[in-house]
């Protein structure tokens, strides 16, 4: 088993910035990516970004690329994600998720999810 557990969430005035943590415990070792994922009220859980263990590989979606980061650090088994320049349809639950195999951008592909962290950007 995997633990996850995310903080950093927060309100924020668009155009500001915040930054994302989330912690990994467990068994960790069998996980190869990490992933963002965002699900606004009354909106399907969407992929956010994702990034490989090993080498750090990332993927963004088109509507964050250039905006966000996502990083890891192996020796604290974290992952973050810095959000810049954002924008009132960032508003959403925040989760982290792991999995195993093979990079993946769905929701259904990871194995492993965290409790959320609510980021609210006011316009």
């Amino acid at each position: 088993q995997v633990q996850l557990v995310e903080s950093g969430g927060g309100l924020v005035q668009a155009g500001g910035s915040l930054r994302l943590s989330c912690a990994a415990s467990g068994r960790t070792i069998s996980t190869k990516y990490m992933g963002w994922f965002r699900q606004a009220p009354g909106k399907e859980r969407e992929f956010v970004a994702t990034i490989m263990w090993s080498g750090g590989s990332t993927y963004y979606a088109d509507s964050v690329k250039g905006r966000f980061t996502i990083s890891r650090d192996n020796a604290k088994n974290t992952v973050y994600l810095q959000m810049n320049s954002l924008k009132s349809e960032d508003t959403a639950v925040y989760f982290c998720a792991a999995k195993r195999g093979l990079m993946s951008r769905l929701v259904s592909e990871y194995d492993y999810w965290g409790q959320g962290t609510q980021v609210t950007v006011s316009s």
